[in-house]
């Protein structure tokens, strides 16, 4: 049964979890207008994912070469780990570490393209990143992953692909199957040896010494075959083991860097508000100075222009009196 329609699909799930119902309420509204109940109720069966899971399907829906890339390393993964070839899992797991950082840091940047996006330093990073690695081993997760529709995250916690692929322990201990007795020439039924090989009987009636050392030869090599197939098999073990060991410790260590950088973050983020707030306040502060040195300087002029007039003023009357002192002196 074909599902709704995937542009619409796309915008649903690239819109922001708290605007997902009224998106899909519209449209499925829109499809019932157009007279289409059958997509109208697929519309309506699509569920609202969580920030998480609404951050990794941005990045699948905005970036869907990212999230090809992030496919093609899973089965690289896979591959390699169903070989136990040590030497590439350890250089896919740190191509994986590079990989997954990657694309945690572009959907910091797609959310920070998002005005609804939570701030950078509450962003479920965590979440994303173990979705991410979750991708890596879980097929299921994978395809929803791929297909952008993600509805909460994931985390794997275990090693290898899922479903782990069967193993069995050969041991020295392994029988092979006995095999059902055969008749002989004689019609007397031939006893089947260790190996497998009927043995025959000679001329007397004994069995045929040639052929019990040959068996007997036989036997040690099969014995020394599957002991040295054990041994390949524990030394493949012990290094995935140790290779498991690493990488759940670079995990713990990456998880406790990424929770330190994020209170760094968020405390830097705390200081830059303060500080935009305080530059705020420094700007009205300074555009008040600056109203009142030109308020000062207006006043200066005005009282420089009146201490002139007045200066012209005393200046006449030192010339008038001057000239009537002149005056009195003729007259005398």
């Amino acid at each position: 049964m074909p599902g709704p329609p995937a542009d619409v699909v796309r915008r649903l799930y690239a819109a922001p979890p708290d605007r997902f119902v009224a998106a899909r309420d519209a449209a499925v509204a829109e499809a019932r207008q157009a007279g289409d109940p059958r997509t109208a109720r697929e519309i309506g069966r699509l569920r609202r994912p969580t920030v998480a899971a609404w951050l990794v399907n941005l990045l699948a829906i905005r970036r869907p070469e990212l999230v090809a890339d992030l496919t093609q390393l899973a089965e690289a993964l896979r591959e390699a780990q169903r070989d136990l070839r040590g030497g590439t899992l350890r250089e896919l797991s740190a191509q994986r570490r590079a990989v997954v950082g990657a694309l945690v840091a572009e959907v910091r940047r797609l959310a920070a393209a998002e005005p609804a996006a939570p701030p950078a330093g509450k962003l479920p990073l965590g979440e994303v990143e173990a979705t991410l690695n979750a991708a890596l081993s879980d097929t299921e997760v994978a395809d929803q992953v791929r297909a952008g529709r993600l509805l909460r995250a994931s985390h794997y916690a275990g090693f290898g692909e899922v479903p782990r692929p069967q193993l069995r322990l050969i041991t020295g201990d392994d029988e092979e199957p006995t095999r059902p007795e055969r008749a002989g020439r004689s019609g007397v039924p031939e006893r089947a040896g260790r190996s497998g090989v009927p043995e025959k009987a000679g001329k007397s009636g004994v069995p045929d010494r040639a052929a019990e050392a040959r068996r007997a030869r036989e036997e040690r090599a099969a014995r020394a075959e599957r002991a040295k197939r054990r041994r390949t098999a524990a030394r493949e073990l012990e290094k995935a083991r140790a290779e498991l060991g690493r990488a759940e410790a670079e995990l713990s260590g990456a998880e406790r860097a990424e929770r330190d950088g994020a209170a760094t973050l968020d405390r830097i983020e705390t200081e830059l508000a303060e500080l935009e707030r305080r530059r705020a306040a420094a700007e009205q502060e300074l555009s008040r100075a600056k109203l009142a040195r030109r308020g000062a300087e207006r006043a200066l002029s005005a009282a420089r222009r009146r201490a002139g007039e007045v200066e012209g003023v005393l200046e006449a009357l030192d010339a008038e009196e001057g000239d009537a002192m002149e005056g009195d002196h003729e007259a005398d």
